[in-house]
């Protein structure tokens, strides 16, 4: 094995073992900074209230993400989606309710402890036509042109290798397929932001930026690649995505602060399509 696939396997390791670890916490911040009582994580991302009250409470609970992929994206009645990096299965609910009972939803996630609290919620939920699958989105246990959408909750940004990630992304479509996904964008962070493991798993320190996210999934073969929405993160913000439920665990305060004044202006939630031609 090579040097770059052990720290590639090691990466993996280190962010399973992280959201496995998450899901005992019950924190409510989401990377959008700042909450209280009444306000969960998949609030401040853009779920409605009318969307999380029709999911299982514990999809709701335990949502990492920094979007709403779904809400925001065309999926119809009959579609087949897959949702990369599946976690505790919000995302995989909400799509399975808008394609109903002759379309199908693949959640794809590597974390055993996810994967067994979203079979969970997908039973709560009463859907049968949506399920979890074992695998990384680097080599997706999905067929070939099997796909009508890709959707992904700030997850791409952890791959160790995201070039791999965007060709699974165009071999799995469909001619005419559809990507949208959210995820966080970078520009120039400093190398010792992102050699930090901890802050790694805070969705930042892996990040690429928007022209290398944009020509990677156009080098993977796929069109009309686009930003269809951006929100730049302030400093408190960037702190409460290094200290929440997704970072900072175990970080002194003190690399905290030197952490988001450094990323302060670098870093901002996007939401990406992309098609399969």
């Amino acid at each position: 094995m090579s040097e770059t696939s052990k720290d590639h396997d090691q990466i993996h390791d280190d962010v399973a073992g992280f959201y496995a670890r998450a899901l005992s916490r019950n924190s409510c911040c989401g990377p959008s900074g700042g909450c209280d009582a009444d306000t969960s994580a998949a609030e401040l991302n853009g779920y409605t209230a009318t969307d999380t009250n029709a999911l299982p409470d514990d999809a709701v609970a335990n949502s990492f993400g920094c979007g709403n992929p779904v809400a925001f994206s065309g999926v119809r009645p009959g579609d087949v989606v897959v949702d990369l990096g599946s976690g505790a299965g919000i995302d995989v609910i909400m799509a399975g309710h808008k394609v109903g009972p002759e379309g199908r939803v693949i959640g794809v996630d590597m974390t055993g402890d996810m994967i067994e609290r979203a079979r969970a919620n997908i039973v709560e939920a009463g859907l049968a036509n949506t399920e979890i699958r074992e695998g990384l989105i680097e080599q997706m246990p999905v067929d070939d042109s099997s796909v009508d959408w890709v959707i992904s909750n700030c997850v791409i940004n952890l791959s160790p290798d995201k070039r791999a990630v965007f060709a699974e992304i165009a071999r799995v479509l469909k001619p005419g397929g559809r990507m949208l996904v959210s995820d966080i964008v970078v520009e120039d962070l400093p190398a010792w932001v992102r050699a930090d493991k901890a802050l790694y798993s805070a969705c930042v320190a892996g990040a690429i930026s928007e022209a290398a996210y944009l020509g990677g999934l156009r080098e993977a073969g796929l069109v009309d690649v686009e930003v269809r929405a951006r929100l730049s993160y302030e400093s408190g913000q960037i702190s409460a995505m290094y200290r929440d439920e997704q970072g900072g665990e175990g970080v002194p305060d003190h690399v905290v602060e030197r952490a988001a004044t450094a990323a302060t202006g670098k870093v901002a939630s996007v939401s990406v399509y992309a098609r399969r031609p």
